[in-house]
């Protein structure tokens, strides 16, 4: 009776582990398309007497995005680009004008405004960061 019990234990633990290590690999499965699956953003930077512009534009590594800048860009601002895995969408436009400077940032994914951010002042960087939508 004890050999049995024990072999059915047995047959349950090595069916456990055989699930456990599919899962694993499931997981390991979806992180790996994650990472290599891209999507697309659109910032836009609205005001006035915006400096420059940074900007994640889709090069670098997921946790260190290449930043991007543009000088003195002409208002309304909007570029889209394409961004990898978990790369999270960022957009910082920079502003100082003793008058008084204002910004308006947005991110937008298929359509939707994901991401906006409003600020103004003597200096002003109103940035606007997302969360990648990849694996939601």
């Amino acid at each position: 009776m004890n050999r049995t019990i024990r072999a059915a234990v047995r047959a349950v633990a090595v069916a456990g582990l055989a699930l456990g290590l599919s899962s694993c690999s499931e997981a390991v499965d979806q992180v790996d398309k994650a990472v290599d699956e891209t999507y697309e953003v659109t910032y836009e930077v609205t005001g006035k007497n915006v400096d420059s512009i940074d900007f994640h534009g889709g090069g670098g590594k997921a946790m260190e995005p290449k930043v991007e800048s543009v000088s003195k860009p002409e208002l309304p601002w909007k570029k889209t680009v394409t961004l990898r895995g978990i790369m999270p969408a960022a957009v910082v436009p920079v502003a100082a004008d003793p008058e008084g400077a204002q910004v308006t940032c947005k991110i937008i994914h298929k359509g939707k405004v994901i991401e906006e951010q409003s600020a103004d002042g003597l200096v002003t960087a109103g940035g606007c960061t997302a969360e990648s939508p990849v694996g939601k």
